[in-house]
């Protein structure tokens, strides 16, 4: 297993002792009744154990995994097919920041094209949480890691907007899963606007390959190109290409645009992945819009 002692999800239920929940174990669908995609939970960080429950224990919030989840899905044969140190690493736990500016934009970044997991993808930026740090210390140091923006814990008013359980690969279409995530989607509002905390931006080449920083227009749009759904995609308002900051060879950030398709991209069921927005950022954006009224 892993050198470094990882923090994993336990669950329990009806005021039993938290169990190891386990790789090949639907989560949201441990907690719902009727297969339900989306469920309410309490969740605590307790003794490095992210534990969700139903009843008094922790903090309340939204649950929600994707129609098409491979862990849903997953059939036995399926599950007895996954190499046996994937069935045995359980359910890691992630915080990606929305950093919310004074004057109402989020942080996104592009995960560089050679990561292992979401290549090319846009998301907020986030990682793994490690032993003996709490959620938000896990955000701000990750924040840091992939953007050089440090941010002290005394100055932002951290709040967690929901919880996604994600799975890469996305679909069983595109292979068994081999990565089985709880991602904590935490809010932080900042005192600067986007163009004040641009200048700090330094993003670690290794991670990111270039940033945004999305009005709630533009998320809009984002947030209406459902993963798995033929839904219209609502832009009308909106250039054809959008600003972005592209990360050089060594290191620099350059002014660039993307065409605004990229944006409104569904994830593919097969062939290649394209350049998008991931599913779960899609639901922390619509969290994020619902946090200012605007939804």
């Amino acid at each position: 297993m892993d050198k470094v002692r990882r923090i994993l999800v336990h669950v329990c239920k009806d005021r039993a002792a938290p169990q190891r929940a386990q790789f090949v174990q639907s989560l949201t669908g441990h907690f719902g009744d009727f297969g339900e995609d989306q469920v309410e939970v309490n969740f605590s960080l307790e003794n490095n154990q992210f534990i969700l429950s139903r009843g008094e224990r922790g903090q309340g919030v939204s649950l929600k995994r994707p129609a098409f989840c491979p862990i849903k899905h997953l059939s036995v044969t399926d599950a007895a097919a996954l190499p046996l140190d994937i069935q045995q690493r359980g359910v890691d736990v992630g915080v990606a920041i929305l950093l919310q500016t004074t004057n109402q934009r989020v942080l996104l970044t592009r995960r560089a094209r050679e990561l292992r997991v979401f290549p090319n993808v846009w998301v907020p930026p986030g990682g793994h949480v490690e032993p003996d740090e709490t959620l938000l210390d896990a955000g701000l140091r990750e924040l840091k890691e992939e953007t050089g923006l440090k941010l002290d814990p005394e100055e932002v008013s951290p709040k967690v907007l929901g919880l996604w359980e994600s799975s890469y690969p996305p679909m069983l279409s595109r292979g068994l899963p081999q990565r089985h995530h709880i991602v904590v989607y935490m809010l932080l509002l900042s005192s600067l606007s986007h163009l004040q905390l641009q200048v700090s931006l330094s993003p670690s080449l290794a991670e990111v390959s270039a940033c945004l920083w999305a009005d709630s227009q533009l998320v809009r749009a984002v947030v209406s190109a459902v993963d798995g759904k033929d839904s219209e995609v609502r832009f009308d308002d909106l250039p054809s290409s959008i600003s972005v900051s592209q990360v050089s060879a060594d290191g620099a950030l350059t002014d660039s645009s993307l065409p605004m398709k990229v944006f409104v991209s569904r994830a593919p069921s097969s062939g290649p992945d394209v350049e998008r927005v991931s599913t779960g950022t899609k639901y922390a954006l619509e969290l994020w819009l619902r946090s200012l009224n605007t939804f």
